[in-house]
This record gives structure tokens, C-alpha cells and sequence, in this order.
């Protein structure tokens, strides 16, 4: 798989990264270390626990690398469910955190089999 494989899967826009980045090299580096990144750990244990600050934080690091990355299908339902937790409005982001749970799962499953596929 080629790093603009992995882009067309996980929903995001390679040009664009690319564009910003200016190096396949940096794009990879910072696509793997996406994964490693605690924020959506971080998001989903605040949300179970009721700390809607602390989830409002942990989706907004989330929006922010996603839009630096170009992540774009993730950082649109990040972006929604940001919003609703800087509202404070809790029963809107459980109603969106569904989305959020499926685009980072197509999201770290692209990038997964995109360094798999690097060995």
C-alpha cells in the first residue's frame, strides 16, 4: 500500500498534506505517530466518566491533527462533536461519538495496514 492508498482509505486528501508537509517523508512520519497519539483514549474514558471538558480537549487535539493531516472524513465528525462538547451539550456528542468511533477505526486500520505493509 502507498501512503496515497492509505489516504484514499482512511477519507482524507493526500494532495493537500503533501501540499503542507512538502515530503512524502514527513507525511509518513506523522501519519504513524498518529496512532500512538492518547487522545482518542483520552476522549472516550472522559466521555464514560462524564468530564465533558476534559472530552471537549481531547476532541479538539483530535479535529486539529486530523485537519493538519488532512484526515478529512475524521475531522469533519471530530469537528461536529467538538462543538457540541464546547457547548456542553452532552447527549449531542453521545449522539455523535458513533461517528467519531467509525472514522477513527477506518482511520487507524488504514494507517495500520499502510505500516504493515512497509515491512
Amino acid at each position: 500500500m502507498t501512503i496515497e492508498e492509505c489516504y484514499a482509505a482512511l477519507g482524507g486528501n493526500y494532495g493537500d498534506v503533501l501540499g503542507r508537509l512538502r515530503s512524502e517523508r514527513l507525511v509518513t512520519k506523522f501519519v504513524l505517530k498518529f496512532v500512538d497519539d492518547g487522545s482518542y483514549k483520552l476522549l472516550c474514558d472522559s466521555l464514560d466518566s462524564g468530564n465533558i471538558q476534559e472530552a471537549f480537549r481531547a476532541a479538539h487535539t483530535i479535529k486539529g491533527m486530523c485537519q493538519n493531516l488532512s484526515f478529512d472524513k475524521l475531522a469533519s465528525s471530530s469537528s461536529e462533536l467538538t462543538e457540541a462538547l464546547r457547548a456542553g451539550d452532552e447527549a449531542a456528542a453521545r449522539k455523535l461519538l458513533p461517528a467519531v468511533v467509525s472514522d477513527y477505526d477506518n482511520t487507524v486500520r488504514a494507517i495500520t495496514e499502510y505500516k504493515n505493509s512497509l515491512v
